[in-house]
Order: structure tokens, then C-alpha cells, then sequence
């Protein structure tokens, strides 16, 4: 009997994969440039429309081109993080007061008197609908930040994030990929010292239970952390290239620069004096930190395995949290009474038009961006 040829076997690809779809994801740089975008344009309205439809854009794109992967449900972290900030900043407005004066008065607490010295503070007394509505519009502010911060937490892989880092950030990327690494096992191991305390019949809560199961713990950490040591130093890991002194001292102030820039620039931003000068301070300061970067990365003895491309996909993501940021900063100077609307008289927000049209921008990604692989 002729036997049938068997069939060569078909390489099968990984899950994560096949729940991607064809092709690399997004460089996780990208969802970072977009969530920062989105972030900027948070920090120029206190509009509670406009930054309820930048929560509603990051939340879709979220649920959109996230997987399953553990780091994909720190969004749900960051909305509750978020929710607490706006909460405490309305109850500091109750207890503390707030400069903005108001007339509709809800209710008067008992004022606690304060000596001389501490004048512009107070503890009690009449909580108004107006100082209520303004620290809701500041604290919605700070919300929406940290939310837009989550999405790309939720976005980015942070294995691909470290491996992108430039040579300069080396060690520091080393360092956080071993803590990323050792967390879990460390937990592992705390539950299961506690269990087998248990089975023992042995307490495992309280301060004796705690040093009983913690000491071999850190004893268990130690002994990873000298067998990962020593397999590092065996691959190479740590060493560095000669530099000439010239290039050092160029780097390190270029470096330091930059670092001052931005700093300079961002603080130019956010207040109105430094409408003028903060762009440009800022673009310069990023352009001085990145060159920096480049050329302490000659030290830095470095090879890539498979690195991430920045395509057009990468581009286009980047664009659109770039012009959402762009838009928004402008209309905040055209029409500052639509992007900071008054609560002295007491008015309802209206949606202009053509800056929420800037914020549907941010849902770009979800259409063209490719569903990150588990």
C-alpha cells in the first residue's frame, strides 16, 4: 500500500498575535506622544465639556486598541486615581474655603479661628455654589490628566517602551526592566510562605507574622539579586565605550540645558505672563535634551534585537495628539471665555464648536492604529 506523504506542519502563530492581526504593533513612543498631547490640551480649558470629550476620545481609542495584557488594566487604576483627586479637591474647597466669592450659599459649617499669621485661610464656614463649581472645573482639570496618562499606560508595551529607550537611559531601562521583573515573584513568594504558615498552624498577619515572612523574602530577593548580577556581568552588562572629555562635558550641558528649558518653557506655558517665551523656550529645551541623549548614548555598548519601526501609522498617531494640543492652545488664546467659562455669575458651560471638533482629532488612533499584541 502506498502510504500518504505527511503533511509538513504549518507554523502556528502566537495568540497575542492572531488577536493583533497582521503585522508589528504601534511603536509604543507613539501612544506616548499621543496621550501627552491630549494631556496639554487638558491643561489649556477648564471647560467641563471639552474635557469630558477628551475622556470620552482616550477612554474609546482605549477600549478600541487594547489587549489583553496585564499592563492594559491600569486604565481602570487610573480613572478611579482620578476620581479621587477630583473628590478631594472639592472637599479642601468645603473645608478650606476658596478665594472665589459666591452669593448662593449651600451651607455654613462651623469656622474654627485662626491665628494672625495664617490670613487667606480658613477652616469652615459658608460653602458656596460658586466656589463648589470652580473647584470642580480645576479639580476635572487635574482628572483629565491623569486619565489621558493612563491611556497610555494602557496603550504602550513597556517591555517595547524600555527597548526603545535611547543608549543614554541604558541602566536605568535595565534597572526597571528587573524590577518590572522581580515584582511578581516577590509577591508569589509572600503568598506562599503565608500558606504554608497556615498549613503549619502558624500565625502569618500581624508583626511576628510579618518578620517571620518577611526575612525569607528578602532573603530569596538577595539570592536573585547576586545570581542576576553575576549573569550580567558575564554577558557584558555595564560596559561603556571611551568618550573623549570634550564629548562629555558637551553632553552633560547640553543635558542640563535642556533639562532647564523644558522646565522653563512648560512653567511658561501654564501661566499667562510666559505666553511668549514659553514655546520656543520649551522646543529649545526638548531640542538640547535629545541632542544631549544622542551623543551620551556613544558610551553606551548597545545592540537591538528586532527594534521597533516608526512607520507612518506611528506618524499619523503622533499628528493627531499634536494638533489636538495645538488647537486647543489656540483657541485658549482667541476665545479664553469659551475654553475658561466664569462661575462668578453662575453660568452653564456652552461647547464651542470648532474646539470640540480639535478634540474628535484624538480618535484617530482608533482607526488606524493596530491592536496591540498580548
Amino acid at each position: 500500500m502506498r502510504s500518504r506523504a505527511a503533511k509538513p506542519e504549518q507554523p502556528t502563530q502566537p495568540a497575542g498575535n492572531r488577536a493583533a492581526g497582521a503585522g508589528p504593533g504601534l511603536h509604543p513612543g507613539a501612544w506616548w506622544l499621543w496621550s501627552l498631547g491630549l494631556g496639554t490640551a487638558a491643561t489649556r480649558t477648564t471647560n467641563p465639556l471639552l474635557l469630558a470629550l477628551l475622556i470620552a476620545a482616550s477612554a474609546y481609542v482605549v477600549a478600541t486598541c487594547r489587549a489583553r495584557t496585564p499592563w492594559s488594566h491600569s486604565y481602570s487604576a487610573f480613572l478611579e486615581l482620578a476620581l479621587a483627586v477630583l473628590l478631594i479637591r472639592l472637599v479642601f474647597a468645603v473645608a478650606l474655603g476658596s478665594p472665589v466669592p459666591g452669593t448662593h450659599v449651600i451651607a455654613t459649617l462651623p469656622e474654627l479661628p485662626l491665628p494672625h499669621w495664617a490670613q487667606g485661610i480658613r477652616l469652615g464656614g459658608k460653602v458656596t455654589a460658586e466656589s463648589l463649581l470652580f473647584a470642580f472645573y480645576d479639580g476635572l482639570k487635574l482628572a483629565t490628566l491623569l486619565i489621558c496618562v493612563g491611556a497610555a499606560n494602557a496603550l504602550a508595551n513597556p517591555s517595547r517602551l524600555l527597548k526603545s529607550l535611547p543608549g543614554a537611559l541604558y541602566e536605568a531601562g535595565v534597572a526597571v526592566v528587573v524590577a518590572l521583573t522581580f515584582a511578581p515573584s516577590l509577591i508569589a513568594d509572600v503568598q506562599r510562605l503565608r500558606a504554608a504558615r497556615r498549613l503549619r498552624g502558624r500565625p502569618d498577619s500581624g508583626i511576628r507574622g510579618l518578620l517571620q515572612v518577611g526575612l525569607p523574602v528578602l532573603e530569596g530577593a538577595l539570592e536573585r539579586s547576586v545570581a542576576l548580577a553575576a549573569a550580567m556581568d558575564a554577558r557584558g552588562y555595564g560596559r561603556t565605550a571611551e568618550v573623549t572629555p570634550a564629548v562629555r562635558r558637551t553632553t552633560a550641558a547640553l543635558t542640563l540645558g535642556g533639562l532647564i528649558g523644558v522646565c522653563a518653557g512648560t512653567y511658561g506655558l501654564l501661566t499667562a505672563e510666559g505666553g511668549t517665551y514659553g514655546l520656543p523656550l520649551l522646543l529649545a529645551g526638548v531640542a538640547a535634551a535629545l541632542a544631549g541623549l544622542r551623543l551620551g548614548g556613544r558610551r553606551s555598548l548597545r545592540t537591538r534585537y528586532r527594534p521597533d519601526r516608526w512607520d507612518l501609522r506611528a506618524w499619523l498617531v503622533t499628528a493627531s495628539g499634536a494638533a489636538v494640543a495645538a488647537l486647543l492652545t489656540l483657541a485658549a488664546d482667541a476665545d479664553p471665555a469659551a475654553l475658561h467659562p466664569g462661575v462668578v455669575p453662575l453660568v452653564a458651560p456652552t461647547l464651542p464648536l470648532w474646539p470640540a471638533a480639535a478634540v474628535l482629532l484624538a480618535l484617530l488612533p482608533a482607526f488606524i492604529a493596530p491592536k496591540e499584541a498580548s
